[in-house]
């Protein structure tokens, strides 16, 4: 998922506590399968309910009805089980409003009803599901339906689209949201293949996680087969008005009609990735690799959902200054989709992995000048989000996230600390060699789920013990396991910020004006390098003067518009508010928008006014969305 490199500081929120499940008994680890190396053995998540030191998920087949009118999926889900635990009787899986009607375990031919009882609903992990197969049945087929409210699934009425005739839906599993609308084992520890059959109204085209064919007639009736194992956070859908527009033979772009051409332009260079890629970390290993752009209301910035990234159209802006989300979807095929994190607390290893790929990715396709201008805004970004970080939230290697929604682990330090700490060790080994190192990593974990701990063995006996004297065990430590940005690390420079800097402080000093300024050659990293400089309020002269000459204010470009409004806001320029409120209308990436509604949360004027807006947007946006504005308008009284 990306948090994109332009970004501001998130809120850490400890949520309530619960029981620390006990330690589970060691299994002997499975041999390897024919897509990747052995797996480590299956370990009790702190997130998840399941069990699969008893018993594991080997393969989902899913035969689903999307239903548009009552917004649900309904169906079969069934479950290839693998029995560990011979003694075992049971089968937990994670579940969360998940209406099951009935259960039956057998052989694939032959079935036989099974007994299933739900627990009382977690606030955060929903309901654990358990089932008791008859013996230890090698499948279990769950017949039930998604509730309309499901978090993991948008639905959008035909007017909150594009092309305002079809209605429109797509998923959001990570972090544990896939058991919203399929009853699974919900952790990142337990990696599955799946096939799919999906059925929709004829006028809508289906997709999935999987091998979508670009020429797959529009019917209503659609099939899916995703080979390689995956884990739960991985499993995506969508089903709207979308058509294909190739970008080269193994990649191309899903959108509606209206956005089609435009995004296959701006992703143009998607093929060029993918061979950078290639020559740095080893082959492509997915098949095609397509993005699906979705609408605006999308809570993130990307979604690496294997064979089909899905996309934000925010990123969409004419002059691909911000296509860099596509190098850190693209860079997840191997950091997070390849070797993936085995719990929420060692996410590290999927996003500040994916941050150093992405940035390595920009570099040879772009140029270093942007990739090291998106490396300082990503620190500096990094830098004031820790100030407001709890020191415990601010390793690597977390401790366990017992009791805690793992969505609130997605701050910029798996990002960015992970990111600056395999660029120290890049600088401290070389380029080649740690290049040589990380694709190893890669092969050598392909289709697992890994921890911090396996991370630092594979890095010392690899890395450290290969090439002795380049880092020693107490900087490796205090990266990982020590809260901050440690004072040896070499924070990244951009010369082209030099100027942007000396500009800004030149108009400040009231020695130019904008129009002494050359911006005509600058990009979206310079605009937000141009703003982001700012004192925290300026003088209605000078926020007038700054939106006469630049045109802030309505902005398409959706990166500028999340640093210009709250500035207005601060600075009292409520000339600004009827293009706030069009913005909050109209976007709902939680990145973009939560800046400007906390902005607005600290007046009595500017709550009311954000109340207003959001009561208005609140029908098209993501509810991962909704509940992180509701967080923050909740918090305040009411003027």
């Amino acid at each position: 998922m990306r948090l994109p490199v332009l970004m501001l500081a998130a809120v850490l929120l400890p949520l309530a506590a619960c029981q620390k499940p006990s330690t589970p008994e060691a299994t002997p680890a499975p041999p390897a399968s024919s897509t990747g190396s052995a797996e480590a053995p299956p370990v009790r998540d702190e997130n998840s309910f399941a069990e699969p030191q008893k018993v594991v998920i080997k393969h989902l087949d899913l035969d689903l009805a999307v239903d548009f009118d009552k917004k649900t999926l309904a169906g079969t889900a069934t479950l290839d089980l693998d029995w560990k635990d011979k003694t075992a009787t049971a089968l937990v899986l994670d579940s969360r409003d998940l209406n099951v009607t009935k259960v039956e375990s057998g052989d694939g031919t032959t079935w036989q009803d099974a007994k299933f009882e739900f627990a009382a609903a977690h606030p955060i992990y929903g309901s654990k599901l358990t089932i008791t197969p008859v013996a230890q049945a090698p499948k279990v087929r769950i017949t039930y339906s998604t509730s309309p409210t499901a978090s993991g699934l948008q639905w959008m009425s035909p007017s909150m689209t594009l092309g305002k005739k079809t209605p429109f839906m797509f998923s959001q599993s990570e972090a544990i949201h896939a058991r919203s609308w399929v009853p699974l084992q919900d952790t990142p520890g337990v990696r599955f293949t799946y096939d799919a059959h999906i059925t929709t109204p004829k006028d809508v085209m289906a997709l999935m996680s999987a091998d979508n064919d670009p020429k797959a007639p529009r019917d209503g009736d659609y099939s899916f087969k995703m080979p390689q194992s995956i884990p739960s956070y991985l499993l995506a859908i969508s089903a709207g008005d979308l058509v294909f527009r190739p970008v080269s033979e193994r990649a191309g772009v899903w959108a509606e009609p209206a956005m089609a051409d435009k995004a296959a332009k701006e992703f143009e260079d998607t093929e060029k990735m993918i061979v950078t890629a290639e020559s740095l970390y080893g082959p492509y290993r997915w098949g095609r690799y397509d993005v699906l752009v979705l609408p605006p209301s999308f809570p993130y910035g990307g979604m690496e959902n294997p064979r089909l990234t899905f996309a934000t159209p925010t990123v969409i802006v004419g002059d691909k200054s911000l296509v860099s989300l596509i190098a850190h979807e693209l860079a997840h095929s191997w950091s997070g989709n390849l070797v993936t994190n085995s719990s929420w607390k060692d996410i590290w290893l999927n996003e500040g992995f994916t941050s150093y790929v992405e940035n390595r990715i920009t570099e040879a396709v772009y140029g270093s000048d942007l990739a090291q201008m998106e490396f300082v805004i990503a620190q500096n970004g990094l830098t004031e989000e820790l100030k407001e970080t709890l020191p415990k939230n601010q390793l690597l290697a977390l401790d366990p996230l017992t009791g805690e929604d793992p969505d609130n682990a997605l701050s910029g330090v798996p990002y960015t600390k992970g990111q600056w700490f395999l660029s120290f060790l890049e600088q401290r080994y070389g380029r080649g060699t740690f290049d040589a190192f990380l694709r190893k990593w890669f092969d050598e974990h392909a289709f697992t789920s890994q921890d911090s701990a396996e991370f630092e063995r594979f890095l010392n006996a690899e890395l450290v013990a290969k090439n002795p004297g380049k880092a020693t065990a107490e900087e490796i430590h205090t990266w990982l396991h020590e809260p901050g940005i440690p004072a040896f690390a070499t924070p990244a420079k951009a010369a082209r910020f030099d100027v942007i800097d000396e500009s800004r402080t030149h108009w400040l000093a009231g020695h130019m004006t904008p129009a002494d300024i050359d911006a005509s050659k600058w990009g979206t990293q310079e605009w937000v390098r141009f703003i982001e400089g700012m004192p925290e309020k300026l003088s209605a002269e000078q926020i007038e003067q700054l939106d006469a000459a630049y045109h802030f204010t309505g902005t398409p470009n959706a990166e500028i518009a999340q640093r210009w409004y709250p500035l207005t806001i601060r600075s009292g320029y409520t000339a600004a508010r009827p293009a706030i409120a069009d913005f909050l209308a109209t976007i709902g990436r939680r990145k973009l928008v939560m800046p400007i509604y906390s902005e607005l949360a600290k007046t009595p004027d500017g709550l009311a006014f954000a109340r207003e807006v959001f009561a208005k947007a609140r029908p098209a946006l993501h509810p991962i969305t909704i509940g992180s504005v509701e967080g923050v308008l909740a918090d305040k009284k009411a003027p």
